[in-house]
């Protein structure tokens, strides 16, 4: 096992309260991020495995793993392990769209149907690609029907997109497209280049960095992938108490907004299905089939490691590549949500974007309750608690993964790693 620092002393072993081992490499100063990591397991709701690394000035000073990829096999998490990171895929779909527009294949502010002409169907002919990447396009539900297997098969979803008629006016409400996103970027990237998504990164991200990521797993990566556990379900209190800490608004107008937007009857109560393809009933996340099919949306593989570099790669040089620069990410950092009310919210709440949904362009910005360690930061969390994020002032590269998936309000774990690297950087 290799040496581990811990608040500048070389340890063997970094054993938690329950005696969990942690392992992995962290330079001198860099010690309470391993503190912060160790502590992880042994808080609320603890870790069964994760892995955490940072990249500053685009070299690794921090890379730690521990736990179990699979408690019931007795499987460790080692240094090769990989997770699924949810809605963290979103981050490496904007990244690649960045990358075509620095390009200058792609206008953020030219009409979707410039390069995707079927799209224009049911009054969607203005909709611009920045509305698209930030989530403003009014389309985050398909009505449907689709099963799994035809939304696995990309096309049946694209043709169902293109039918489909916004939910409001274009341009004047913002909602999380959280499963359509990676379909409508992943389609633009696909008409531009003539490749999906999924290959694109591979090619173009992955490869150059040597990341260990992948947007459709190959069959041979499957042995890598950490076994998925939940922790205990969190109550409505226990929502609505973490939405008032982390945001500071009063009870009764989260009370309020979380029925607006999330109860019966909203666009969000709707957005995950996906005209009832992704049913989470069926086990679908525990198939070949889920891991295998291509949805820039969710459904990336990846370790730490990988999150932590190709973030550090759009912020600085990381052996030699650079994936965007600084113009780049000048202009697709810019908030854009702040323009626009959230759909579902009544006239008489008023809740500033910077408490509710801070998205610039396929990027959340720093807010709470978003780990971030600068007011410049920006990134992308995952449903159960991964992210990964860059700090352009710091030059700092964030990954984080697990296996233990919460879904509690301001997740904690990231957020005590975040707070970590800060007091690290002084």
């Amino acid at each position: 096992m290799k040496t581990t620092k811990s608040n500048g002393e070389a340890v063997r072993h970094m054993g938690t309260t329950s005696g969990t081992l942690v392992q992995g490499q962290v330079e001198e100063g860099w010690g309470k991020v391993a503190d912060a990591f160790r502590a992880n397991f042994d808080g609320n709701p603890g870790e069964v495995g994760a892995a955490c690394c940072v990249y500053v000035g685009g070299r690794p000073v921090v890379d730690l793993w521990g736990g179990f990829a699979d408690r019931e096999a007795n499987r460790p998490w080692d240094k090769d392990t990989i997770v699924a990171v949810a809605s963290t895929t979103k981050g490496a779909t904007a990244i690649c769209a960045h990358m075509l527009a620095q390009r200058g294949e792609l206008d953020i502010d030219a009409p979707v149907v410039t390069y995707w002409p079927e799209f224009g169907a049911a009054g969607k002919e203005k909709i611009p690609v920045r509305w698209l990447l930030s989530h403003q396009a009014g389309l985050p539900v398909i009505d449907g029907p689709l099963t799994f297997e035809e939304a696995c098969a990309w096309d049946p979803v694209i043709l169902a997109l293109e039918a489909q008629k916004p939910e409001w006016e274009p341009g004047t409400e913002h909602v999380y497209h959280g499963v359509t996103f990676g379909f409508l970027v992943g389609e633009l990237v696909r008409r531009i280049t003539g490749t999906s998504l999924g290959r694109f990164f591979a090619d173009e991200v992955a490869a150059r960095l040597g990341l260990s990521a992948w947007i459709g797993l190959p069959e041979e990566q499957e042995e890598r992938v950490a076994r998925l556990e939940y922790a205990a379900p969190f109550t409505m209190e226990d929502m609505i108490a973490g939405m008032i800490e982390t945001t500071g608004l009063d009870k009764a107008t989260v009370i309020a907004w979380m029925n607006a937007v999330w109860g019966a009857g909203s666009v969000m109560a709707r957005a995950g299905l996906l005209g009832g393809a992704m049913d989470p009933s069926t086990g679908y996340m525990n198939t070949r089939g889920w891991r295998a099919a291509e949805f820039p949306c969710c459904n990336m593989f990846a370790d730490a490691r990988s999150l932590a570099r190709m973030y550090a790669a759009t912020v600085s040089e990381v052996d030699g590549v650079r994936l965007l620069d600084p113009a780049t990410v000048q202009r697709m950092t810019v908030v854009q949500t702040d323009r626009t009310r959230m759909n579902g919210l009544p006239p008489e709440l008023d809740i500033p974007a910077d408490r509710s949904f801070y998205m610039s362009l396929g990027f959340w910005r720093a807010c709470p309750p978003m780990p971030w360690v600068g007011p410049r930061s920006f990134g992308h969390p995952g449903s159960g608690g991964s992210v990964g994020f860059a700090d352009p002032d710091s030059g700092v590269g964030f990954g984080y993964v697990t296996n233990l998936w919460s879904f509690r309000v301001g997740e904690p774990r990231a957020s005590n790693l975040a707070a970590a690297v800060v007091a690290c950087l002084g």
